[in-house]
């Protein structure tokens, strides 16, 4: 797969929407703004300005929707996009839009379940932030300064330029934006390990209200906390996080392993609610859970469990480690792959064997599926009767899956208030509910949206309460939005999401947004916001 050209086709259209900024009143005063914070003249302020009216707005705003259900004629859209270049750019951009009363999304890699990051019902301007993308690693200190506009797959392919000993604890999806998936957590194979991505974060820059730019020493412990898991676009916009990376074994192990009902698949999943969450640390084993044609009885359909794992270590301590501890699963060492860390990556991907790393900075994708995404917390397994009660569930409802996300390890060892993301100790499993069609339309958005609702409901039983805890990394409006920006709204979804750690996000949201600037139907509220 070659390198994307989307970059150098950003410069060639941005350079030709120049003498389209200021075609309407608005973009005009903006403009002008921009100009002013900046000392920019006009026709470099234009370069970073994408009106409506530019030839290039459309493919700008498309470039970066991950999801389909927000890339329709009825998807409402931004009155600028600026692309910004330069860290001046971003603070004069807030500045602006505060002093012009015009909202901000803020666009990392556009992978936002909800939209949130490029979608508002009120007027509004995006903060894209792909041309801030650099990386700068320090392999004397084992960190790199990152800036927000970078993709995971970029991080993951400079580290690997530099060195074949460090890796960073972050997610799979090579295209998922920097800022998005650290402000929100972040995880990946190695959470229960290193922890999640946000906990190996160790300095972070961002533009507050008032357009100042704030290190960890400016901006003070409280904001350094609330950023870390938060969800950054609640309390500014940040540029880049100073991440700690982390020294990996020479040799790593996966293997992908299916069963079905009809062979032992209930007993597997049995023992492996028991093994995944208290293994070695590791050991990630994540299982999904889908239906299928049944292989046995034609025309019938069953579910299929699919466990796929990664080992920081060689195949024959894996294959003692799990013969010992989980035989049901018969695993064999033909079963598994060695592999560097940054090969498997490319594995977790997909991308065939052999294939240079270098593909991971493709921020090309395919046409985006129509995606809905829930969340849920195990914290007692699920017993037999009523997997087997789920499993009936799954098969009537026909399309949706689930994905386990082991916990354990390192997770037991951090305290739930360490940074606002709480489900530590106590946490088995993370659980997505996942579901994505093809077909476009309100019809399938309504048949597709009721059948997750319906898998979802059938969890109801085994999962959290009191909240029903749930990720903000996987947004799902359904758990509650924010209509006038109220603490009573917010605390409805934002106790799911961060626990007894909402109450703290709702005081450092007071003290560095009181006046709610930067909001949005999930963002934290200010406490004295009536």
């Amino acid at each position: 797969m070659r390198r994307s050209m989307l970059p150098l086709l950003f410069v060639f259209l941005l350079h030709v929407s120049a003498s389209w900024a200021a075609s309407d009143p608005l973009t005009n005063t903006f403009s002008q703004c921009i100009s002013a914070q900046t000392k920019l003249q006009s026709s470099e302020v234009s370069k970073i300005l994408v009106a409506k009216s530019s030839p290039s707005y459309t493919s700008v705003l498309q470039a970066y929707i991950r999801n389909a259900r927000f890339n329709t004629s009825a998807t409402p859209k931004p009155v600028i996009i600026v692309t910004p270049t330069a860290e001046s750019h971003v603070s004069a951009a807030v500045v602006c839009a505060k002093k012009n009363g015009i909202q901000i999304r803020i666009r990392s890699g556009g992978h936002d379940y909800e939209g949130v990051s490029y979608v508002s019902d009120v007027s509004f301007i995006i903060l894209d932030m792909f041309n801030l993308r650099s990386i700068d690693i320090d392999l004397k200190t084992q960190t790199a300064w990152v800036q927000t506009g970078a993709t995971l797959g970029e991080l993951y392919y400079s580290i690997s330029e530099k060195s074949k000993t460090l890796g960073f604890p972050a997610g799979i999806c090579p295209t998922v934006g920097v800022g998005g998936h650290i402000s929100g957590a972040g995880y990946g194979f190695l959470i229960r390990k290193f922890g999640v991505t946000t906990d190996n974060v160790v300095d972070a820059k961002i533009v507050d209200v008032q357009g100042r730019i704030l290190d960890r020493k400016a901006m003070g412990e409280d904001l350094f906390w609330a950023i870390r898991g938060g969800g950054g676009a609640s309390f500014g916009v940040i540029l880049s996080f100073k991440i700690r990376l982390v020294t990996l074994p020479p040799t790593i192990s996966v293997f992908r392993l299916e069963r079905y009902l009809e062979e032992n698949a209930t007993d597997i999943v049995v023992k492996y609610q028991q093994v995944a969450p208290t293994t070695d640390e590791n050991l990630f084993m994540r299982m999904l859970v889908q239906p299928v044609d049944s292989k046995v009885k034609k025309g019938e359909k069953t579910v299929r469990i699919t466990i796929i794992a990664e080992f920081q270590g060689d195949a024959n301590t894996l294959v003692a480690l799990l013969g010992k501890e989980f035989p049901e699963l018969g695993l064999k060492r033909g079963d598994i792959a060695e592999m560097s860390w940054i090969q498997s990556v490319l594995w977790w991907n997909q991308i065939p064997n052999g294939t240079a790393p270098s593909v991971l900075l493709d921020r090309n994708v395919n046409d985006a599926d129509f995606v809905r995404r829930k969340s849920d917390y195990l914290k007692t397994p699920i017993p037999r009767a009523g997997l087997e009660s789920l499993w009936t569930k799954i098969v009537a409802i026909g399309k949706p899956g689930l994905v386990f996300n082991p916990y354990g390890g390192k997770m037991n060892q951090i305290p739930p208030t360490a940074t606002p993301f709480a489900h530590r100790a106590g946490f088995l499993f993370k659980i997505q509910h996942s579901i994505s069609w093809t077909e476009p339309g309100p019809e399938e958005e309504k048949l597709h949206t009721n059948e997750i609702r319906q898998l979802h409901d059938a969890l109801t039983p085994y999962v959290s309460q009191n909240p029903r805890s749930a990720y903000l990394n996987y947004r799902d409006f359904d758990i509650g939005i924010s209509q006038k920006g109220t603490y009573e709204e917010g605390k409805v979804y934002g106790e799911k999401y961060f626990n007894q750690n909402f109450e703290r996000l709702a005081k450092v949201k007071t003290q560095v947004d009181p006046e709610n600037f930067f909001r949005n139907p999930q963002s934290i509220p200010p406490l004295s916001k009536a």
